[in-house]
């Protein structure tokens, strides 16, 4: 298992864990991070991840990446 943050871009992954607090978790499974899920990194820009995950396209901070586990 390896933080979201090292995973190479466009390549796809399964997302294994989430850290953090309950309201980190439940904000990041509304925006579609399940455990199970697939997600691929698109772009990095100044600290922000680009993902794709559920056909979306979202930005989150590194901070936030770190979190996710694949």
């Amino acid at each position: 298992m390896m933080p979201l943050t090292l995973a190479e871009i466009g390549e796809e992954n399964i997302i294994k864990r989430i850290g953090g607090k309950q309201e980190i978790k439940t904000h990041l499974e509304n925006l579609g991070f399940v455990v199970g899920g697939t997600i691929k990194i698109i772009n990095t820009l100044g600290g922000n991840v680009i993902v794709n995950v559920k056909d979306s396209r979202i930005a989150i901070s590194k901070e936030m990446a770190q979190r996710i586990m694949i």
